[in-house]
């Protein structure tokens, strides 16, 4: 029950990008088609999920035994930006579009603040390994969905009539704030 909470929690009550507002950068960038955003859900996905259990070992099994905790930060760092590489290397060889359509952002994982974000958040928990795979699983999740919803809302407000002052960034902005009042919604939810 305890997992299935994290899960929920990460996800859906506290969503990484539309309550804590962490990783803004891809998900108001690579949001403009439900295709590359639905890609770049699952890099995220693959990234934040395996970085969240190599964190935790690090942390456990290196870092605490030998008194070094102050690198976290350092050392987390490393193991995302070698993570963020494997992705890029894999997409590259199998799924070229793919990689042409995520561009820069591909890259900017390795500085996703959520990405680190969840690592040092497992850390502060004090979450078990189990617990901290299943929080970064969580909220990979949960950004896939946000940055899904928006590439999807956005291609709709492409066939719009939106005011000239509003076309571009500044409705895709007022978009993300509607959607993170109704993400809070959520924060209502308790569990029994």
């Amino acid at each position: 029950m305890n997992l299935l909470i994290i899960l929920i929690s990460t996800s859906l009550i506290s969503n990484v990008v539309l309550c804590q507002f962490l990783g803004l950068c891809p998900f108001l960038g690579v949001s403009k088609k439900v295709d590359t955003a639905i890609g770049m859900g699952a890099a995220v996905i693959f990234v934040i999920t395996v970085a969240s259990a190599i964190t935790w070992l690090i942390y456990s099994f290196i870092l605490t035994p030998l008194n070094i905790t102050y690198l976290q930060t350092i050392v987390f760092i490393l193991v995302i930006a070698a993570l963020v590489q494997l992705v890029e290397m894999i997409l590259k060889k199998s799924i070229p579009s793919l990689y042409q359509a995520l561009g820069v952002y591909l890259p900017l994982i390795t500085t996703n603040c959520a990405v680190l974000g969840v690592a040092l958040i497992n850390v502060q928990k004090e979450y078990n390994f189990i617990e901290s795979l299943i929080s970064g699983f969580g909220t990979a999740v949960g950004f896939t969905i946000s940055i899904t919803i928006l590439a999807g809302i956005r291609e709709k407000i492409e066939n719009n009539d939106v005011p000239h002052s509003f076309k571009g960034m500044p409705i895709v902005l007022i978009t993300a704030g509607l959607m993170s009042i109704a993400f809070m919604g959520f924060s209502g939810i308790q569990f029994k």
